[in-house]
């Protein structure tokens, strides 16, 4: 993507700016390490950067258990683009944006496209309770007991402040990451199609 905002994506992150939410911790260490890449849209409540796949770092292997107590593997998304949330169930932000997310994978699933939650604190049956509420569909590694997931992304972009969206190119490359809710769907789709366009 070009320095320049696509319309889109300043229209959407124009309503998050005025709705004025912020992520569950103030401050996010963690968006200020991110590496390189361009700001796409950066305020106190949210900010989007695309990597460019020059300075993307090393893919990111992880797995773990979901709430209905299937595996997921990182490896069975290779070759296409995955879109990983951090998230818990008490978490405001993450309450809000949780039926953007499901619909933004309603509109991506088509595509080669795969998401996944990955639950920071809870146990499976708070994040099934969740998914009831939410409507959400696609499943989420419950991490907190082992903390593995999280750690597979420590040496890239570490995860202080949920809810941050990571997007994932078909090398399993970091390649986009919101900080904050998404809300609403076009912004992350935007995103997740331009990194499926480099495949073309």
């Amino acid at each position: 993507m070009s320095r320049r905002v696509r319309p889109v994506i300043a229209a959407a992150l124009a309503a998050v700016f005025a709705i004025g939410l912020s992520a569950c911790t103030a401050n996010d260490p963690a968006a200020d390490e991110f590496g390189k890449g361009d700001t796409v849209y950066s305020s106190n409540d949210i900010r989007v950067q695309e990597i460019k796949p020059a300075d993307r770092r090393a893919p990111i292997e992880f797995a773990g258990t979901t709430e209905a107590g299937e595996q997921f593997d990182s490896a069975d998304a290779a070759g296409g683009v995955l879109v990983v949330n951090f998230w818990y169930a008490t978490c405001g932000p993450c309450r809000v944006e949780a039926k953007d997310l499901e619909s933004a994978w309603q509109k991506n699933k088509g595509d080669g496209v795969t998401f996944v939650g990955v639950n920071i604190y809870d146990q499976a049956d708070t994040a099934k309770a969740f998914n009831k509420e939410f409507g959400v569909t696609y499943p989420s590694i419950m991490d907190a007991d082992s903390g593995k997931a999280k750690l597979a992304f420590a040496k890239v972009t570490p995860i202080q402040a949920p809810p941050v969206t990571l997007v994932l190119d078909a090398q399993g490359r970091v390649a986009a990451r919101i900080v904050g809710p998404i809300d609403g769907p076009s912004v992350l789709t935007t995103l997740v199609q331009d990194i499926l366009a480099e495949k073309a």
